[in-house]
């Protein structure tokens, strides 16, 4: 076997047998030197006795993967010698193949009287690949089952297993209790077991997998490791943990509601964020110990680590952030590097040419609090002739999924089309690429098919309008109990039921046939893009309320009709039918909720998408702030 490095990485996704056992994979990561491997042959095993092994080997083995105490401790008992005996080739001992199961009461239970019957040095046996059951515990996050371990060993943290120390396979595919729980217990990865390198890698992971609070409490036990520019590439790709989080109305709520009775509210809970402590930490260092032009040639390179293939990108770090929308990223950036907003790629691509190209409004806004500067990023032009209205005339993916319906995707497209435009010198918005399209001809080949989608979706809205217009217009002259033959009035005219009865069906007729119109007045129209920008919407959203509120009046209808019949005897039919026909009026919610929240952003919010009243990259706090800070 080839040897293993201490440049490898377990992915997230691998088992605890494939971590053990992975042999000739190898990731580079920064300044991380190699480790050599062998395999681990003093571990005895049984396979050669057959019949110790089919009568006590695999019995023990069953019992430690299931946490069956009874059965093994009457094995141990006869043959004390197995409980320091490899039950598996990947695994190892009984210990080793017990830590490997999910942490319940009964596989606690069997550690705990597994453990209390091995001695210090027991514990200490590594398997094949040089791991101790500590270690495939700290692998998979099994903490209680660490903890029962370290009260009879306290070497355990310190013993390494394949290349790694448990607290760094910990971070690498644990939990963040397991994580805390070993840094205390590694004295705070100190001690001359530790290298720089496993500090390095520890630190990484915990920031890659979200493990902030610890990442923090590193870099202040090991400041020199903020130095480390990694942990920028990775932030990079993390928007959602270092973005405000949007506040929901009950918050908003509650807030103003403590402003009013003058409570004290936290003027920057923004910088409450872990995440955000730990970017300020990292950029504060590297513009604190690097010049510019080191930066740039920083924030130039390609990424150098990722814990999982699937992620590492080819791009710039300032570029991934702007793809992924992180926003307080990119603002902590320019707020002491201005001119990183003139940073261009390869393809002549500025940071906000990239947010144009994924919808960010969040980054496309900051072109507003930049001054004249945004004059040049709008000249700028990619190596296929494309300028920033070019780029947003070509479809987004992003859009497409955060958008429920053609219609609405083509509203939100033309909105961002007509704000671009906006900002566009006169003389770029006609101005044609290497392809001879001018940004209005690219906008319409990308969303032809935008418009035909939206139109057939109403037209089955439309379908179901009409059914229902067909439905409640029958039940008004077929109603219950029909009518008396003398004087042609219904037979239950006098019942209250009845009554309600018929005020549904009213209802229902009503509200489904204004929903019929509003569908065919949008397909009727002339489709002026103003119309999709500003009445569409409108349109949409009294049509599928219309539509709902009649196919509630329909079953209700439906269940009134039961109780007419029913009145006097068998009252329990009637009920139990008025529960079934709720469902369809839930399920239809349910299903429609997320389109009527994108209808209602596209109605209100669309105005507020751009040109936001709050400034979050230059503002009076921020520099007086700083002149604090500078005269302190």
């Amino acid at each position: 076997m080839d040897p293993l490095t201490g440049k490898e990485i377990a992915r997230d996704h691998l088992s605890l047998e494939e971590i053990d056992g992975r042999s000739q994979r190898s990731i580079e990561t920064e300044n991380l030197t190699e480790i050599p491997y062998t395999q681990n042959d003093s571990l005895p095993y049984l396979f050669g006795n057959r019949v110790d092994y089919s009568n006590l080997v695999v019995p023990l083995y069953e019992a430690s993967i299931i946490g069956d105490w009874e059965t093994a401790n009457s094995i141990l008992n006869k043959r004390r010698d197995l409980i320091s005996v490899g039950l598996s080739r990947n695994l190892g001992t009984a210990l080793h193949v017990a830590v490997t199961a999910e942490e319940t009461k009964i596989t606690l239970n069997f550690v705990k009287n597994l453990v209390n019957m091995m001695t210090v040095e027991e514990l200490e046996i590594q398997n094949k690949y040089w791991n101790t059951a500590f270690w495939i515990a700290s692998a998979g996050g099994n903490t209680k089952m660490a903890m029962i371990m370290m009260e009879k060993n306290r070497r355990l943290p310190d013993i390494r297993g394949t290349a790694y120390l448990p607290l760094t396979i910990a971070a690498i595919t644990g939990t963040n209790n397991i994580v805390k729980y070993l840094y205390e217990k590694s004295q705070r990865m100190r001690g001359d077991h530790w290298t720089n390198d496993d500090r390095n890698l520890t630190l990484l992971h915990c920031v890659e997998r979200d493990f902030f609070d610890v990442a923090l409490q590193i870099l202040e036990d090991h400041p020199k490791l903020a130095g480390n520019m990694s942990i920028l590439e990775i932030l990079s790709r993390k928007p959602d943990a270092i973005n405000e989080v949007e506040k929901n109305l009950f918050t908003r709520i509650k807030e103003a509601s403590f402003r009013f009775f003058r409570s004290k509210v936290h003027p920057n809970a923004e910088d409450d964020n872990d995440a955000l402590k730990l970017l300020k930490i990292i950029w504060g260092h590297a513009t604190q110990t690097m010049s510019f032009d080191e930066i740039e040639d920083m924030l130039d390179r390609p990424p150098t680590f990722a814990a999982n293939e699937s992620i590492i990108e080819s791009s710039r770090i300032l570029l991934v952030a702007a793809k992924t929308g992180n926003t307080r990223f990119i603002v902590e950036l320019l707020r002491s590097y201005p001119d990183l907003m003139l940073f261009e790629s390869e393809d002549g691509l500025t940071l906000f040419h990239v947010a144009v190209m994924h919808r960010h409004q969040g980054i496309y806004n900051l072109l507003y609090e930049i001054g004249g500067s945004n004059n040049d990023i709008c000249l700028s032009i990619d190596k296929s002739g494309n300028n920033m209205l070019h780029l947003v005339g070509k479809s987004s993916k992003e859009m497409a999924a955060k958008t429920s319906g053609a219609s609405l995707l083509m509203q939100r497209e033309l909105l961002w089309f007509k704000e671009v435009e906006k900002m566009m010198p006169p003389y770029m918005r006609e101005a044609r690429n290497h392809d001879g399209q001018t940004p209005y001809e690219l906008f319409s080949k990308e969303n032809e098919d935008l418009l035909s989608r939206g139109l057939k979706w109403m037209k089955d809205c439309m379908v179901v309008a009409t059914l229902i217009v067909t439905i409640a217009f029958a039940v008004a002259f077929t109603v219950p109990g029909g009518y008396n033959q003398e004087f042609g009035i219904p037979v239950f005219i006098h019942d209250r039921t009845f009554l309600v009865f018929v005020i549904a069906d009213a209802i229902s007729l009503f509200s489904s046939s204004t929903s019929l119109l509003v569908f065919l007045s949008i397909l009727t129209s002339p489709h002026d893009q103003r119309d999709f920008m500003y009445s569409l919407p409108r349109k949409l959203m009294i049509g599928v309320l219309t539509l709902f509120i009649s196919v509630a009046a329909m079953m209700v209808t439906f269940s009134v009709s039961f109780f007419v019949l029913y009145d006097n005897r068998l009252k329990w039919v009637p009920v139990l039918i008025a529960l079934f026909a709720s469902i369809p009026v839930i399920v239809f919610a349910v299903m429609q909720f997320p389109l009527m929240v994108d209808m209602f952003r596209s109605m209100y919010d669309s105005h507020y998408l751009f040109k936001p009243k709050k400034h979050i990259l230059y503002t009076t706090k921020v520099r007086l702030h700083s002149i604090k800070m500078l005269y302190v």
